[in-house]
């Protein structure tokens, strides 16, 4: 049988796929490559995957109901990771319609494919921490309200939880939604902040700082996102079953603090330029993973004074630099 990875070439998926086929699984990949983002990453991530036997990779669209839904008749597949989606709150605010399309359709697309999986033991997807969106009460915690999103982004992935409820129900299948928290490490996406500071710092280009600087996030580092997601999808309840997790560092750092680290790691200084906070933004995130502890046993082990130096090593050598 076979895991099925959904953004298998993305950031964390291309990390999930590469530790599932280090024990021993075998697992199907599938991405569109998508120029969200610079394929040339993509590709590169991609490239120690496929030299696996235990590889098998599919180019396709998670919007496409045909190529998708063949999958049940193609492929002995038992789980399912899907990771595969539209990232980025501000561009959300450019472009709706992808978003849509993307992390609702193509979430629906994966629930069909799930049900018409006879031998399917666990279905487990990305959720985010955005869903939290207005909330002011912190740490954030999974039985929070979370009906205030403050991005169309977050809307999306709210609404790919309440489908899942819905098919749960429906269909009697087991699911786990993960809300992810700032996630970085090597490989990482252009757009988020570990590499937009890399990159600012390496270069002396201005860092824009929003809400004046007075931002905190829990950053992730990437390994224990994977070791938390594999915990997960070894361990699905009973069906039928939805439930959700928070997946963090359990830890908010103060963004000008993160940046100190950075500094420190490529020897210069940041060059920081202050801006107002943007309405799709969030102030501070801060996670609550006492669930994914008591269920899973999963902590998170590496601080993001350890994980900061790692990402740079990677952005230097992965940029020649």
């Amino acid at each position: 049988m076979s895991i099925l990875v959904t953004g298998a070439a993305g950031f964390i998926g291309s990390h999930v796929a590469k530790a599932l086929l280090a024990r021993g699984e075998r697992v199907l990949g599938i991405d569109n490559f998508s120029d969200y983002y610079d394929p040339v990453l993509k590709f590169a991530r991609l490239k120690p995957l496929r030299e696996d036997r235990g590889f098998t990779f599919l180019e396709a669209d998670i919007t496409d109901r045909d190529a998708m839904l063949a999958l049940a008749q193609q492929h002995p597949i038992d789980r399912i990771v899907h990771l595969a989606a539209q990232p980025g709150v501000r561009h959300s605010l450019v472009d709706p319609y992808l978003y849509v399309n993307t992390n609702v359709m193509g979430h629906l697309v994966m629930l069909e494919l799930a049900r018409r999986l006879p031998d399917l033991k666990h279905f487990v997807y990305a959720s985010s921490s955005s869903v939290y969106g207005a909330n002011r009460k912190q740490p954030f915690a999974i039985d929070d309200r979370v009906d205030h999103p403050i991005s169309l982004y977050a809307a999306t992935k709210r609404a790919d939880e309440l489908l899942t409820e819905t098919y749960v129900h429906l269909h009697k299948m087991r699911a786990t939604g993960l809300r992810y928290f700032t996630v970085y490490g090597p490989w990482g996406r252009p757009d988020m902040s570990p590499y937009i500071f890399a990159k600012a710092i390496h270069e002396g280009t201005p860092i824009n700082l929003y809400h004046l600087g007075f931002v905190k996030r829990d950053y992730t580092y990437v390994d224990d996102i994977v070791a938390g997601t594999l915990a997960v999808l070894d361990k699905p309840a009973e069906a039928p079953s939805h439930r959700l997790y928070n997946l963090a560092a359990s830890r908010s750092e103060d963004i000008l603090d993160v940046i100190k680290l950075f500094e420190k790691a490529f020897g210069r200084e940041a060059r920081i330029e202050l801006k107002p906070g943007e309405p799709a933004d969030m102030q501070e995130t801060s996670a609550d993973i006492t669930a994914a502890t008591r269920d899973f046993g999963w902590e998170p082990k590496v601080t993001v004074a350890e994980g900061v130096p790692k990402f740079v090593e990677w952005f230097k050598e992965y940029n020649r630099l």
